[in-house]
C-alpha cells in the first residue's frame, strides 16, 4: 500500500507545476513576465527547501508521520484557492492524449529510474533483473521515437525542437535540475552519520540554502530588463563556487562554513530560475505553452532524480573502493602506524583498538566518497555554461 500511494502521490501531483507555469505564462505580457516567473519559481524551489526544515523538526519533536499529515492542511488550502481563482478559459475541442506516446515514454523513464537505482545493490547486469529493465527502457524508448516521428498527433511534438531556444534550454534545465536537488539529498545522510549533527540542526543548515534561494529570486526579478545570459552565468558560476566549497568538506568543518555553502549554492540556483525561464519560453507561440511547460518540469525532475543516483552510486562505490585501499596499510608491518602522532589515540595492540581504527577508516572513506560526488556535481555545473553561448536574445524595440 505505501508504494501505492507514494506513486498515486508522484503521479497525482506531477502535473501541478507545469500547469501552474502554463498559466503564469499565459497570463503576464512578455514584459512582466521576468517578476512573475521569479515569485513562481520562489515557490516552486523554495517549498522543497523549506520542506525538509519543517520535516526535520517535526520528525525531531513529534514523530515522522506528522511530516505526511502536514500535507493535508496544505492542499486544503491549496485546492480552495484553485476554486476561488482559477478559471477555465475554456477546451480545445480535438484535444486528445497520445496514449501510445505516454506509456511508452512512462515505461521508459521509470526502467531507467529504477536501472540506476538499483544497479550497483544487484551488481548491474550480472542480474537478470538489470537486464529485463536494460532491455524494457530501450525497447520502450524505440518504441516511442519511432510513434513521435510518425504519428499525426504524438504525445510530444517535434516541431518544439526546431525552437533553438527551447532545445537550449532544455539541455540547461536538465543540468538545472541535477544541480539544484542534489545537495539536500547528499548533506543529511553525511551531517548526520560523519558529524553527528541533529535534525534540527541539519535542518537550520537546508534552510540557509533556502534563504539563498530567496535572496536570489528577488535579484533576478530586479534583473529582469538584463540579458537573461547574465543571470544564467552568475548563477551557474555560483552553483560551480559551492561546489568547489563541498569538495574541500571535512570532518572539522563548522558549521558556520556549510551554512556559507548553502547560501552561496541557493543563491546560484535561484539566480538560474528567471532567466532559465525566459530562455525557454521567450521564442514559443502561446498554444505551445502548456506542452513545452510540460517537457520543461519533466526534464527538471529527470535530471534530478537521475544524478542523484549518479551521485549516491559514485559516493558509494568510490568509498568501499577506497576503504579496501586504506585498510591495506592498516598493519603493524606499516612503521607509521608506530608513531603516536600518525595514531593518536588509536593503537593495533588491542580489540578495541582495531574496532576504533577500522570505525576511523571507514569514517574517511566515506568521506572520500561524498567529495568524489561533489567533483561530479562541481564538473556539471562548469560542462553547462558553453551552452549558454548558443542561446539567442531578442533585441528590445
Amino acid at each position: 500500500p505505501l508504494l501505492a500511494y507514494r506513486i498515486g502521490q508522484g503521479a497525482f501531483g506531477a502535473p501541478l507545476v507545469p500547469l501552474s507555469q502554463a498559466i503564469v505564462v499565459g497570463t503576464y505580457p512578455p514584459e512582466k513576465r521576468a517578476m512573475a516567473q521569479g515569485l513562481f519559481g520562489m515557490a516552486v524551489v523554495v517549498g522543497p527547501a523549506v520542506g525538509p526544515v519543517a520535516g526535520g523538526y517535526l520528525a525531531e519533536a513529534y514523530d515522522w508521520r506528522w511530516v505526511f499529515l502536514l500535507l493535508v492542511p496544505l492542499c486544503l488550502a491549496a485546492q480552495a484557492l484553485v476554486v476561488a481563482f482559477i478559471r477555465d478559459r475554456g477546451r480545445q475541442a480535438d484535444a486528445r492524449l497520445d496514449w501510445t506516446g505516454f506509456v511508452a515514454l512512462g515505461i521508459a523513464v521509470t526502467c531507467l529510474q529504477l536501472l540506476m537505482d538499483r544497479g550497483e545493490r544487484l551488481d548491474w547486469f550480472d542480474s537478470r533483473e538489470i537486464a529485463l529493465l536494460a532491455t524494457a527502457m530501450a525497447v520502450s524508448f524505440w518504441v516511442f521515437l519511432v510513434h513521435t516521428f510518425t504519428a499525426e498527433r504524438p504525445f510530444i511534438s517535434p516541431g518544439l525542437f526546431l525552437d533553438r531556444n527551447f532545445s537550449i534550454g532544455l539541455v540547461i534545465v536538465f543540468v538545472y535540475g541535477m544541480l539544484n536537488f542534489t545537495p539536500i539529498t547528499l548533506l543529511p545522510p553525511l551531517l548526520q552519520n560523519l558529524k553527528g549533527y541533529p535534525d534540527s540542526l541539519i535542518g537550520f543548515l537546508l534552510a540557509t540554502r533556502g534563504a539563498g534561494l530567496v535572496a536570489g529570486f528577488f535579484l533576478a526579478g530586479r534583473m529582469g530588463r538584463l540579458d537573461p545570459r547574465v543571470g544564467l552565468t552568475v548563477g551557474l558560476g555560483l552553483v560551480a563556487w559551492s561546489g568547489i566549497m563541498l569538495m574541500d568538506f571535512e570532518l572539522g568543518t563548522s558549521v558556520e562554513a556549510l551554512a556559507w555553502m548553502g547560501f552561496i549554492q541557493g543563491l546560484g540556483c535561484g539566480l538560474m530560475w528567471v532567466p532559465l525561464s525566459i530562455v525557454v519560453f521567450a521564442t514559443l507561440p502561446p498554444e505551445r505553452l502548456p506542452e513545452a511547460s510540460a517537457i520543461f518540469h519533466l526534464l527538471r525532475n529527470f535530471g534530478s532524480s537521475i544524478f542523484i543516483s549518479i551521485s549516491v552510486l559514485a559516493a558509494a562505490r568510490t568509498a568501499r573502493i577506497t576503504y579496501s585501499e586504506l585498510a591495506e596499510h592498516a598493519s603493524p608491518l606499516n612503521e607509521a602506524t608506530h608513531w603516536p602522532w600518525t595514531m593518536g589515540a588509536h593503537t593495533l595492540e588491542s580489540t578495541e583498538g582495531l574496532m576504533a581504527f577500522a570505525g576511523e577508516i571507514g569514517r574517511q572513506a566515506t568521506l572520500i566518497g561524498y567529495l568524489n560526488a561533489f567533483l561530479i556535481y562541481t564538473v556539471a555545473a562548469f560542462a553547462a555554461m558553453p551552452f549558454l553561448l548558443f542561446v539567442r536574445i531578442r533585441r528590445r524595440s
